[in-house]
């Protein structure tokens, strides 16, 4: 029996909360990696100085602490619904001085925002993750003022990522876990062509536009990128932890091994592709 959407969202609370000690270990490394997928978002926002914009599923803070730094005379909301995630992000907004940063604890289907209150609503990397993604679509776009830019990023197919999909595809070779019901929460549920773009369209946006966004994953070593991976990615974590001790050490193993064809100018380096997709409020 699968999940109900109210027993994931319990899930995301408690896993994300968990896994914010990662995030803040981890948060120069992850500012740069993620950069590229942050600024596309930024870039569709088309942000002016006294904008209120929207962060949904901001997690740490990114990019809504990069928009508030642009948007002096205006407001940045960062929604999440782990409040150890929210709190690493406003002791980050507080280090840099940022005083238009406002954290409020919520689930993406249930905004507790007044309709056409912003001027730009995105979302970085949190649809994967939610319930019920048409209803968090309807949601940024209720709170959208007319005129307004909703857009978000998605992990994009498996074979785009092999950052990821190295790690997972070697744990299931050496597990025996069920396939998840269809419509798990997942790092690739959102990953179909068009499949973002529908649902935007469906929620009312026009002129909907998708794109590729492409960078790198970069660790020096084996070792690093391993604990990288186990402190930040949820579902790399959960998957492993289900495996005996000796699959886990297996599935070390395979890993560093593999990870030797990623190895150039001295460094890992593993695609990361992500789909921004963006469409405007009527």
């Amino acid at each position: 029996m699968s999940a109900s959407a109210d027993e994931i969202r319990d899930q995301q609370r408690i896993i994300w909360d968990e896994f914010s000690a990662g995030w803040r270990k981890w948060d120069a490394e992850l500012l740069g990696w993620h950069a590229p997928f942050g600024d596309a978002l930024l870039q569709e926002a088309e942000l002016r100085p006294d904008a209120a914009v929207l962060d949904v599923a901001a997690g740490s803070g990114e990019p809504g602490l990069s928009a508030a730094a642009r948007v002096p005379r205006g407001s940045v909301v960062l929604t999440d619904i782990s409040e150890g995630m929210l709190r690493v992000a406003q002791e980050k907004a507080l280090a840099r001085g940022l005083d238009n940063v406002r954290c409020v604890v919520c689930d993406a289907s249930a905004l507790p925002f007044d309709d056409g209150t912003f001027d730009a609503v995105f979302c970085r990397f949190g649809f994967m993750f939610f319930p019920e993604i048409s209803a968090a679509v309807r949601e940024m776009v209720r709170t959208a003022k007319p005129g307004a830019r909703v857009s978000a990023a998605v992990w994009g197919r498996a074979a785009e990522n092999p950052w990821a999909s190295l790690i997972l595809g070697t744990i299931a070779r050496h597990t025996e876990l069920p396939l998840p019901p269809a419509n798990t929460p997942g790092l690739f549920r959102c990953a179909a062509a068009g499949s973002m773009t529908r649902r935007f369209k469906d929620a009312g946006l026009i002129d909907v536009r998708e794109r590729k966004v492409s960078t790198e994953l970069v660790h020096e070593t084996p070792g690093s990128y391993w604990e990288f991976m186990t402190d930040i990615a949820t579902t790399v974590s959960m998957r492993l932890a289900k495996a005996d001790k000796a699959s886990q050490e297996l599935i070390r193993a395979d890993v560093f091994q593999m990870l030797g064809r990623y190895e150039h100018d001295g460094a890992i380096r593993l695609r990361s592709t992500a789909t921004v997709v963006t469409g405007t409020r009527t």
